[in-house]
């Protein structure tokens, strides 16, 4: 992701290209100390490591028909492919068909389930680490009522497409790509549970992270990421900020779809979702079109959730976006490079004795998460430097105290580096330096500000 901001400029020779995101841990909270050095020249930048294969975009005509497909198995088997009636098996044998056709490994789970037997379908693609799964997931079935084609045909439809485009690309991840249909969601994410529960605690160990998708087609559709794992949100936000879509956190549905089982032993998961029976508001409508005061899906869980029910713009978009994903979260995750660095030269006025001021800076192409040792060079002109508070703010928002004030240092300027453990921060995002004049009387700026990675 690239935002712009004036009077910024990235200092480095790498190649200005998107780059995997690491799947571990939580990002702190805390604001730890900082320690300060005198400030040292530019160092020499040295190469990046190879780029990150770009995702494919994913032909939307293949998707929907995928879902012309799931709709006339639901037309020919009872109106439905629910749980336990013969529209399901046919569902999974159609998927299972183009995956074997493809190159995948897939194995059938069977579980029993309100006395009728379910299915889950388990598709590995050969290669990549096995230490080290990046797994997707859509739930296949539907409800009783009608076809489900935006629940869950969209996010299965989706999903498979996905799975054929990294056939057809003949990837080559550094971690190894699994994809899931499940059943009996509907019932009370029965399939996802059982897996889950019946996988050995050395096989979930292995899962670095499991993306969700279910109901990704809405027709008066909301952008909707999951906010549970910090590292897998921000790879969904920065596919829809490079394409300048505001995207907001999924609320609706959380933990109530087949992520939740994965959660629930610690296996970090995230996903997409475009809304179901809660109401687009005024400000949502302005933000993304559709109208305001209808539900995001008005056939959810009824017999009108057919082909009609899909808006074709999100289903594209969301289908792109699960692609960028499976290819940028299964990439070899590496360190920043030594020496890169990412500065802001314009300057901003620091109020005398008001409120606090922030200059930004964005950092982009990286992998990872950011240095233990990543070096901040600030270069602030003012009057009397013991008036000012300084921080260093992640993109999570987490502050980092690098300055504090003491009004015995009335000497002029801050011209220093200081030195963040930073390793528990995703190193792309928009970091900023944050001052605070806490006393009269004195005026200064921040003249220019840096960051080394």
């Amino acid at each position: 992701m690239k935002i712009s901001v004036p009077g910024a400029r990235r200092i480095s020779t790498r190649t200005a290209t998107a780059a995997g995101l690491a799947l571990a841990g939580l990002l702190v909270t805390a604001a730890p100390a900082a320690t300060a050095a005198p400030m040292a020249a530019p160092p020499t930048l040295r190469s990046a490591p190879s780029a990150v294969l770009a995702a494919p975009d994913i032909p939307l005509a293949n998707v929907k028909a995928h879902l012309t497909q799931l709709s006339s198995i639901a037309a020919a088997n009872g109106g439905n492919r629910a749980h336990g009636r013969a529209g399901y098996l046919a569902s999974v044998n159609y998927v299972k068909g183009k995956l074997d056709a493809a190159g995948f490994t897939t194995s059938v789970q069977q579980f029993t389930s309100s006395g009728a037997t379910g299915y889950n379908l388990i598709a590995d693609w050969p290669g990549g680490d096995p230490n080290q799964v990046v797994m997707s997931g859509a739930h296949l079935d539907s409800v009783t009522s009608g076809a489900g084609i935006n629940d869950n045909g969209s996010g299965s439809a989706a999903t498979l497409e996905a799975a054929l485009a990294v056939s057809r690309a003949q990837l080559q991840p550094a971690k190894h790509l699994r994809f899931a249909w499940w059943g009996a969601e509907e019932l009370g994410l029965i399939g996802s549970k059982y897996y889950v529960n019946n996988l050995p605690s050395a096989e979930r160990a292995k899962i670095s992270g499991y993306l969700n998708f279910d109901m990704i087609g809405s027709p008066n559709p909301g952008y909707f990421v999951y906010d549970d794992d910090p590292e897998i949100e921000q790879t969904f936000k920065d596919y829809y900020a490079g394409i300048g879509i505001p995207t907001e956190i999924e609320t609706e549905g959380d933990g109530r779809s087949d992520h939740a089982p994965f959660q629930n032993v610690g296996i970090p998961v995230g996903g997409l979702f475009s809304g179901a029976d809660y109401i687009k508001t005024a400000a949502q409508a302005q933000k993304w079109g559709g109208t305001s005061g209808q539900a995001f899906d008005r056939c959810y869980h009824a017999s009108c959730d057919t082909t009609a029910n899909i808006n074709d713009t999100v289903l594209d978009r969301n289908s792109d976006a699960i692609a960028y994903a499976v290819w940028t979260l299964s990439a070899a995750t590496t360190v920043p490079p030594a020496g890169t660095v990412f500065e802001n030269l314009a300057d901003v006025t620091v109020p005398d004795n008001g409120a606090a001021i922030t200059s930004s800076v964005t950092v982009s192409g990286l992998t990872g998460n950011a240095p233990p040792a990543l070096k901040v060079g600030v270069d602030i002109k003012h009057t009397w430097r013991g008036d000012l508070v300084i921080d260093l703010l992640a993109p999570d928002g987490t502050a980092y105290r690098l300055k504090n004030s003491s009004g015995s240092d009335s000497a002029d300027n801050v011209i220093a580096t200081y030195t963040v453990n930073a390793s528990s921060e995703v190193a792309n995002g928009v970091w900023k330096l944050r001052v605070q004049d806490i006393a009269s009387s004195d005026t200064g700026y921040i003249d220019s500000w840096r960051l080394t990675f």
